[in-house]
C-alpha cells in the first residue's frame, strides 16, 4: 500500500470501504485490512484516525445512526402529507435499500462493538432502535392529524414495522423484497 500519500476525508472514505467490505462479502470480512485495501490506503491510515479496529466501527455505526435520525426528520416533515402507507413504505425501504441491514448484522455479530455502542444506544440494537422510534413519533404525529386512529398503539405497531420489514430485508444474498412488496406489508399492519 502506498505511504505518505494524503487521504482527504480520510474518516468519510473508510467508512465508504468499510460499506462496500460489507455490502460485498458481509459482516465476517469486515477487518482493518480490508477496510484499507478498499480504500487503498496504508493500514496505518485507519489506526491514525481511530484508537482500534472496535472504535472505528463504532464511529461508523454512530455516523450511520446519524443518517437514520436524518430520515426520520423526514418522515415527520411528511406529516399530513401524501399518504401514511407511502410514507412509510418509502422510510422503510430507504432505511433497508441501505447498508443498514449489514451494519445491523455486524453489530449483532460483535460482542465488543455492541459494548461501545451502550453509551450511545443503551437499549435495543442500534439502527434498529432510532428507525423505531422514528416510526412511532411519525405515527404519533399523524394520531393529531386523524390519519391514524387516536386509540392505536404507537409502540406496537412501530416494532412490528421495524422488525417485520427487517426481517423481509434480513437475507443480504437472497431477493430483496419491492416497494410493492414493503407497501403491501405496510398497508395491512397500518389501521385507517
Amino acid at each position: 500500500m502506498p505511504t505518505g500519500v494524503a487521504l482527504r476525508a480520510a474518516r468519510e472514505q473508510l467508512f465508504d470501504a468499510a460499506e462496500r467490505v460489507l455490502l460485498r462479502d458481509g459482516p465476517e470480512a469486515l477487518t482493518s485490512r480490508a477496510v484499507t485495501t478498499e480504500a487503498g490506503c496504508a493500514k496505518g491510515v485507519l489506526h491514525k484516525h481511530f484508537t482500534d479496529f472496535d472504535g472505528f466501527l463504532a464511529d461508523l455505526v454512530l455516523d450511520r445512526i446519524g443518517r437514520v435520525h436524518a430520515q426520520a426528520e423526514t418522515l415527520l416533515k411528511a406529516t399530513g402529507q401524501g399518504s401514511v402507507v407511502d410514507n412509510l413504505t418509502t422510510m422503510l425501504t430507504d432505511l433497508f435499500g441501505s447498508v443498514a441491514v449489514a451494519i445491523i448484522s455486524l453489530t449483532i455479530s460483535r460482542d465488543g462493538l455492541r459494548a461501545r455502542l451502550r453509551a450511545a444506544v443503551p437499549t435495543g440494537v442500534p439502527i434498529l432502535t432510532e428507525a423505531g422510534q422514528a416510526i412511532r413519533d411519525y405515527l404519533v404525529a399523524e394520531q393529531t392529524y386523524g390519519r391514524i386512529p387516536g386509540d392505536a398503539d404507537t409502540d406496537v405497531l412501530g416494532l412490528t414495522l421495524i422488525g417485520s420489514t427487517h426481517l423481509l430485508f434480513a437475507d443480504r444474498t437472497g431477493t430483496r423484497p419491492t416497494s410493492d412488496e414493503v407497501r403491501a406489508f405496510v398497508a395491512s399492519v397500518v389501521p385507517g
